[in-house]
């Protein structure tokens, strides 16, 4: 081999190495060429003289990654009983040739406290990010499996039915799965001449599967009512006689790590007896008798009623209000 011709194969690998390295996240199928150069003074008048190497080309291979997230900030509340309750996940192509993604849900989880029925998996075909029935795409592996270009990313909903027998602050996990439909495996695995481009596709380092989970907490909320009486007789006794005042009590109590939504408490006002104008109390706070005035209390066909809007779980709300015996 001449000095100059090992001169030139030289320069070409020093330069395809530093190509090669540069090249993480180039698209699968693209040729990387190069060819070297030598450059010399003509022996006999000095002139310069540039001869080529010959041409090297690579063709990048198509790397096979995915990531996958839950997209859901946190568990997400449910209670027992309810259908089409979403989990909400987002399945990226990582890698960098254009792959469908096989995708799977995995409802029955070790070490959380109940399992959920699975409904649908569901692709977010108009790209909002948000869960729109009659809209949104039904996923059915095999038939429509996202076909997604390096870095593109979908939003996948799991829909399911939680069980009657969940119970308050139980937890659910949901796993959902992508798996690249070329391959998957132990990274760096070849499969030979299948890559996006004409390439081999090679596995990368997530094994061309990847999978994150989403949680259903359970917050149920219910209410106890508890009701007391005391009599106030006009000689300051105690007895329940024509003209003695009743105040009732009512302890509204809220049950569970859930909240109730616009609780209202109300009572009728018992036959023979007069409801005592402006009695009404919340938290010893007193309550207009105006219906629509922009507090609490109201007094209208006979009965009493507060509006204590929502109220989370755990909490005690006393109300008062008194009649006096005809």
């Amino acid at each position: 081999m001449s000095r100059r011709l090992a001169l030139a194969l030289g320069t070409a690998a020093l330069a395809l190495a530093s190509t090669a390295a540069q090249a993480a996240g180039t698209l699968a199928g693209t040729d990387i060429v190069n060819v070297a150069q030598a450059t010399y003074e003509s022996p006999d008048d000095g002139t310069p003289i540039t001869i080529d190497s010959n041409k090297v080309t690579i063709k990048v291979d198509e790397l096979l990654d995915v990531t996958v997230v839950s997209s859901d900030p946190g568990d997400v509340a449910t209670a027992p009983g309810l259908t089409a309750q979403v989990l909400t996940y987002q399945v990226t192509n990582s890698g960098n040739g254009s792959e469908a993604f096989t995708l799977s849900a995995d409802t029955a989880r070790p070490g959380d406290e109940f399992d959920t029925g699975f409904e649908q998996m569901i692709l977010d075909s108009n790209g909002n990010g948000v869960y729109d029935p009659g809209v949104d795409t039904i996923y059915a592996p095999g038939t429509n499996d996202p076909v997604l270009a390096p870095d593109e990313s979908i939003v996948v909903f799991i829909l399911s039915t939680i069980p009657a027998s969940a119970e308050d602050e139980d937890r659910a996990e949901i796993e959902l799965s992508a798996t690249a439909n070329t391959g998957s495996g132990t990274p760096g695995t070849i499969f030979a001449g299948e890559g996006d481009g004409g390439g081999d596709a090679v596995v990368g380092s997530t094994g061309a599967r990847d999978a994150d989970s989403g949680y259903f907490v359970i917050q149920t909320s219910d209410v106890t009512l508890t009701k007391s009486a005391t009599v106030i007789d006009p000689s300051g006794g105690d007895q329940p006689i024509p003209g003695a005042t009743i105040v009732y009590q009512l302890v509204a109590t809220t049950i569970g790590s859930g909240e109730l939504t616009n609780l209202v408490i109300s009572d009728d006002i018992p036959a023979d007896t007069t409801y005592k104008a402006g009695s009404i109390t919340l938290e010893n706070a007193p309550l207009t008798d105006a219906v629509d005035d922009g507090d609490a209390g109201s007094f209208a066909d006979d009965a009493i009623a507060v509006a204590l809007g929502t109220v989370p779980g755990g909490q005690t709300r006393t109300i008062t209000f008194q009649v006096t015996i005809d």
